[in-house]
């Protein structure tokens, strides 16, 4: 009776083996997200023939804890990034409900970092934003809220993540309606390089970007 019991146990062992293994081969390789694969309306004219090689560009912001982030802290690193502001009432609360969905399962994993950069730098100075991280139960060191001129968040977002249209780039004055109000997650892996956008609405889609990391970090 043991003995049947054992091969009975060995041989479920197998089967879940074999389902995972099949499973991992079934899934496809994320897609390498360049200008070229996007709509003309979210790329910088100057970017639109860029095919191949793109690559998040190199940035200095101050987060929460008053220290500078650049992208070295991204270095073979997987990534999401987001845009928000802290003031907002709408999009963001629920987005950022998501991202400490991600957060919880890759807490203390040093492969996997967050960035949520701020559109509203003159609101979101380190002190509120650690007021607004703490809120969220951020881990120090994995999940960044940043901070910066203006100038230089927006140009970021319009020239290496795309998720500001150039139409709305032109005007970064003080007025409401030039906040970059997006719900896109961005997906990066350790080359730097675009590998999906994800609706931080939409918990159906973060359960796949979840998913989505580990596939990058057993790249």
């Amino acid at each position: 009776m043991k003995r049947i019991v054992f091969i009975l146990v060995v041989l479920i062992i197998c089967v879940a083996i074999s389902y995972t293994m099949l499973r991992k081969n079934d899934q496809k390789p994320l897609p390498i997200i360049n200008p070229t694969d996007l709509k003309k309306e979210l790329v910088d004219p100057e970017l639109l023939a860029v095919g191949q090689g793109h690559t998040i560009g190199n940035f200095s912001f101050t987060n929460q804890d008053g220290i500078t982030i650049t992208e070295k802290e991204i270095e073979n690193k997987v990534f999401v990034a987001e845009y928000f502001f802290s003031t907002c009432k709408s999009i963001c609360p629920i987005m950022n409900q998501q991202m400490q969905r991600i957060q919880k399962t890759y807490k203390g994993n040093k492969s996997v970092k967050i960035l949520s950069f701020t559109v509203d730098p003159e609101t979101d100075n380190s002190e509120t934003l650690k007021t607004y991280a703490v809120q969220h139960g951020y881990q120090k060191g994995q999940w960044h809220f940043l901070t910066g001129t203006k100038s230089s968040l927006y140009s970021l977002a319009r020239k290496s993540f795309f998720v500001l249209k150039p139409a709305e780039a032109t005007n970064l004055g003080d007025a409401g309606n030039d906040f970059i109000h997006t719900n896109n997650f961005v997906l990066v892996d350790k080359k730097k390089r675009i590998r999906g956008y994800y609706d931080g609405t939409n918990p159906a889609e973060i359960t796949e970007l979840i998913e989505d990391i580990e596939l990058l970090l057993n790249e």
